[in-house]
């Protein structure tokens, strides 16, 4: 009987070689658009690119989420199944097992109430370097929405009663956005969460 420990969803064995693929998140019907574009490895679960997700756009991973990929459904399990065809854990699920040649388009769905919808697409493989840190984040373009403001309508419609002191809700608008900046993306508390992401990927699974 072969004694040898299968390697966890998510890590490779030592010596194999892992690629890095580059992600480019959209956050959909934004406008002006609001990006991101992270290097992630392609042994990653989709778990565990959920995760990279919520760091890069400032999430607090709050609600319930999924991936759609060719009609497959891709999410945690303890979430309530309410789509029409059944939910895939996406603990179980590699991001390499879904890339496709010229399929390498994702749809991830964050707060079913709000309703973030974001399009991923990953527009490069390549080779990992060795002696670089991942996931990676590489750029990106304003700031993405807080938590609970009502999806982008309501995103929207606050930073219009912002900017106009006239506007009735202005006084609810400055509160609710207090310190949050349109035009600015924090990339030192990306790199921060991208780092905690990268070191439990890497980390040895315990007994």
């Amino acid at each position: 009987m072969n004694s040898a420990k299968r390697p966890r969803k998510g890590k490779q064995p030592t010596g194999a070689t892992v690629d890095v693929a580059t992600v480019r998140v959209e956050l959909r019907d934004s406008d002006p658009l609001i990006w991101r574009e992270v290097e992630v490895p392609t042994e990653i679960t989709l778990a565990d690119l959920h995760s990279v997700i919520q760091a890069v756009m400032n999430w607090d991973n709050d609600h319930l989420w999924e991936f759609t990929i060719e009609k497959r459904r891709y999410g945690p399990m303890s979430a309530v199944d309410w789509g029409p065809n059944p939910l895939i854990d996406a603990e179980d699920i590699q991001l390499r097992e879904v890339l496709r040649p010229r399929k390498t388009h994702i749809d991830y769905l964050y707060d079913f109430g709000d309703s973030w919808e974001h399009g991923l697409t990953v527009t490069r493989i390549r080779a990992r370097e060795p002696d670089m840190s991942y996931p990676r984040y590489l750029a990106g373009e304003r700031g993405a929405p807080p938590e609970d403001c009502g999806g982008l309508f309501g995103f929207y419609s606050l930073l219009e009663a912002l900017v106009d002191r006239k506007d009735p809700d202005h006084g609810w608008a400055k509160e609710r956005l207090k310190g949050f900046a349109p035009d600015l993306i924090d990339e030192k508390k990306i790199a921060r969460r991208l780092g905690g992401i990268g070191r439990g990927i890497a980390a040895p699974t315990r007994r």
